[in-house]
């Protein structure tokens, strides 16, 4: 695996450097706000066929229209909540219908940040499950559209928090352990990461029919930085509790300070999903000192993010809980 590779010429790789996705389906997850929204208008503009996955059907109706303004080839919307796996079975089974099985590009974009304790429709925290099992199960389900794509790739978005997530396996939940916002977050941020890396160790293994025995099927990771993009806003309205909305309200307004566009933030996962040098298990974030700003590259993965042993242990902990089966096993 590549742990650090420079990517782009010395500008600084930006939309200018994409090219023409024309033939090209893309499917975006949290499509119709921040990074979601901007990767749908990016690949649109290029010539892509774009479904966006979103929620809300009236947020998700209105970012068709935004986009659709852009597009050469008309944007289609598809209904996906990943905090309920019979709705992401459901997208699934309308994605594999609209690509009549064969989708190029998973962006595995949407996410929930910081929110109150709660479950999602089949019980997980509410993080966990939206933001990993949700994902994982989405990916595996529409694995063989994927493989039926040219030169497929699965890109998975994680974030910073990332550096500060633990996953404990017996405890995904925070049924035993305190419940804290900042840390469940930071815990399924972790996971998207594993599940990432883990995904690329068994495509490799697997080695599902490309040239030179590579897998047909890539799978990387990406993270904005520090961008503003609207869930630091929703996390504050998701509290209840008028103290923490308010505290969490003041750190989103510094978010919309200091924090980098979304257009800026939405480069590394544009790169991670189109650029010729991408290899499967890259993690590519900004350049800048602290990846919390700048053009994409290929940065080090935290060390967590690449053990075996929990990568194994994530994958099978999400089989079950899911109840999908992996793809490749």
């Amino acid at each position: 695996m590549t742990v650090f590779r420079d990517s782009g010429a010395r500008r600084g790789w930006d939309e200018d450097d994409i090219g023409d996705q024309r033939g090209r389906t893309v499917l975006i997850t949290g499509a119709n706000s921040g990074l979601g929204l901007r990767s749908a208008t990016v690949f649109a503009e290029r010539g892509a066929r774009v479904l966006l996955a979103c929620r809300s059907a009236d947020r998700g109706r209105r970012a068709l229209a935004e986009v659709e303004a852009r597009a050469r080839v008309r944007p289609e919307l598809v209904p996906l909540d990943l905090a309920d796996l019979d709705s992401v079975r459901s997208a699934a089974r309308t994605v594999t219908d609209l690509t009549g099985g064969a989708l190029d590009v998973l962006l595995n974009n949407a996410g929930l940040m910081g929110t109150p304790r709660g479950e999602t429709a089949d019980g997980f925290e509410t993080q966990f499950g939206t933001n990993h099992l949700g994902h994982a199960a989405l990916t595996w389900l529409l694995m063989p559209a994927l493989r039926g794509g040219r030169d497929a790739r699965v890109v998975t978005v994680s974030s910073l928090a990332a550096l500060r997530g633990r996953i404990d396996l017996r405890d995904p939940h925070f049924t035993r352990r305190r419940y804290n916002p900042a840390t469940a977050y930071a815990q399924a941020k972790l996971a998207n990461l594993v599940f990432a890396v883990e995904l690329d160790r068994r495509l490799r293994a697997a080695t599902d029919g490309g040239e030179d025995g590579a897998p047909t099927v890539t799978s990387v990771a990406a993270h904005p930085g520090y961008t503003t993009t609207g869930l630091a806003g929703s996390m504050a309205r998701s509290h209840g509790n008028p103290v923490a909305r308010a505290v969490v309200g003041a750190g989103a307004r510094v978010a919309d300070l200091f924090g980098q566009s979304a257009r800026i933030g939405t480069l590394p996962q544009l790169h991670a999903a189109t650029a010729g040098e991408v290899r499967g298990g890259d993690y590519v974030g900004p350049d800048g000192p602290g990846e919390l700003r700048g053009h994409p590259r290929v940065n080090r993965p935290p060390r967590r993010a690449l053990d075996r042993a929990t990568g194994a242990g994530l994958w099978d902990l999400t089989a079950e809980l899911t109840g999908v089966t992996p793809d490749p096993a």
